[in-house]
């Protein structure tokens, strides 16, 4: 029986899972699929993150594997490109971010967390639904009616679609949000520029991604019309896609099929409590974030190591930590709140506007970021690091210091 069984392999999951082994704790993960690939999953790993593999020794070895990086934030407005944003400055170990697709930042993660003896990863075993005992969870019940205890503590860390949000265990707050998002693959020429890139015009906003040999794509339309949109036609997205982005080339056999195209149904939300006897919920399943400022991974990884901060120390001793589970949102609260906050503004501001047909203009603040770099430190302190990062403080029952 292990002590603590997290559901969910995600970035919050995982390294949940690797820094309660590392402490010595009894650790398993469990993931309802196969693998880690999901092609419509978010890329940027923030400086923050890098801080905190840095601080566990592993940031040389992520480094090590391929990855575009990015230094500055960019956006295009009306085919105007403006710079609003300057990580290059930080002092961090890793003063850029890093675009590596989420399912090879998931197979890092589980590369290390599989080294150490407390951990245990389950793929392919999907959990239906959680097991109460006197009145606190007390582990998980598999699709396929098997139970599992857990010895101390349930982490649901299974994203935005969470067993605790089904199933109405915890309540959800939600804050609205204006748009959805198409997801597809383009073909990129060898000099691409940029591994991430912006559009703004009226009626219109998309990004492309650097996939090394494709542009991951996405195009936003308001909330709820993804029939009426794709019903315009493959050829109708084409040709928006040639006006937001003039250097591609797609004239082949791009676009072709409506089975080509992934719906992501952004939500911005988040539970009321967190917690419950026996369970915790972070990441996603906690709050889920706009995909606006690609912060959704960091903030996972924030949430990873301020529940290790606070709970690995007691479960080693073997102590209770229910009294403590309240704590993690104590922690992570405010920077969540923050965050929320100003991807709704992004939201209502500017998103909601410009897919609403309204005219667009680069706000005055755009403009004067643009023109003094100094000020550029500012937003990209906040991209890179956030608000109340958190540092490594958990035990490590392995260090051989």
């Amino acid at each position: 029986m292990a002590d603590v069984l997290i559901v969910g392999g995600g970035p919050a999951g995982m390294m949940t899972g690797y820094l309660l082994a590392r402490a010595g704790i009894s650790t398993k993960v469990i993931e309802k699929h196969a693998d880690f690939f999901r092609d419509f999953r978010g890329d940027t790993v923030h400086p923050s993150t890098m801080e905190i593999l840095d601080q566990l020794g592993l940031l040389r070895d992520f480094l090590s594997r391929p990855h575009n990086r990015i230094d500055s934030a960019r956006i295009a407005i009306e085919n105007r490109e403006y710079t609003i944003g300057d990580l290059s400055h930080l002092d961090t170990p890793a003063p850029f971010i890093a675009m590596m697709p989420q399912w090879d930042f998931l197979d890092f993660l589980r590369d290390h967390a599989t080294e150490l003896p407390t951990f245990a990863l389950t793929m392919e075993e999907p959990v239906a639904g959680f097991v109460e005992q006197g009145g606190r969870i007390a582990g998980v019940r598999y699709r396929s009616g098997r139970e599992e205890r857990a010895g101390r503590l349930v982490v649901a860390a299974d994203g935005r679609s969470s067993l605790v949000r089904a199933t109405g265990m915890l309540k959800v707050e939600s804050l609205g949000a204006p748009m959805d998002v198409l997801w597809f693959r383009l073909p990129k020429v060898s000099d691409g520029g940029e591994a991430l890139r912006g559009s703004v015009a009226q009626g219109r906003m998309a990004v492309l991604i650097d996939r090394d040999t494709y542009w991951q794509a996405a195009y936003l339309i308001p909330k709820g019309t993804a029939g009426t949109v794709i019903g315009r036609g493959m050829e109708w997205l084409r040709s928006e896609m040639q006006k937001a982005f003039l250097d591609l080339d797609l004239s082949g056999e791009v676009l072709k099929s409506r089975e080509e195209l992934h719906l992501l149904t952004v939500s911005l939300d988040r539970l009321i409590e967190w917690s419950r006897p026996g369970l915790l919920a972070i990441g996603d399943a906690a709050h889920a974030m706009s995909p606006i400022g690609g912060i959704g991974i960091n903030l996972a990884i924030q949430d990873a190591v301020a529940t290790a901060n606070i709970l690995a120390a007691p479960l080693a001793r073997g102590e209770a930590v229910d009294h403590l589970l309240s704590k993690v949102q104590e922690r992570r609260l405010l920077p969540t709140r923050l965050i929320q906050a100003g991807q709704k503004a992004a939201q209502d501001n500017v998103i909601g506007r410009v897919l609403g047909g309204g005219p667009v203009r680069a706000p005055a603040l755009v403009k004067l970021l643009d023109r003094f770099p100094l000020l550029r430190r500012i937003p990209g302190r906040l991209i890179g690091l956030g608000v109340r990062r958190e540092r490594v403080r958990s035990p490590d029952a392995f260090s051989t210091a």
